[in-house]
């Protein structure tokens, strides 16, 4: 999982101020990691002053595997509808705790489709 260790090092030294709804944020992650020809992930993250509406913590994120120009995961929490993860054609609540934690399911996610859909 050689992508964890690099995500925890854009979490922790990267910092931009943004607005998201009229309220100031913190820009912790904004990348983009390339897999293969075909295949790539975009990780976006916010620190916010308060939690969205529908969202018990303090963080705004996107998250998402694109394989083929589809968006085959992706892991968000927009305002209202809280936090979920999207894998295949479902979607389904995503209980997040901490950053490094929706980060590393995030990678296990982008294995597990891999190896589910190697032969695609």
């Amino acid at each position: 999982m050689w992508i964890l260790p690099y995500m925890l090092e854009l979490l922790t030294t990267q910092e931009r101020v943004v607005r998201i709804s009229d309220m100031p944020a913190v820009q912790l992650v904004s990348t983009r990691i390339v897999y293969s020809e075909t295949a790539f992930a975009e990780l976006v993250l916010w620190r916010l002053p308060k939690p969205l509406k529908g969202s018990p913590h303090g963080f705004k994120y996107r998250l998402a595997y694109v394989v083929g120009g589809e968006c085959v995961l992706r892991y968000d929490n927009e305002a209202g509808k809280g936090d979920h993860r999207h894998f295949g054609g479902s979607e389904r609540a995503y209980r997040f705790t901490t950053p490094d934690k929706l980060i590393a399911d995030f990678q296990s996610d982008i294995e597990r489709w891999n190896h589910e859909n190697r032969d695609t």
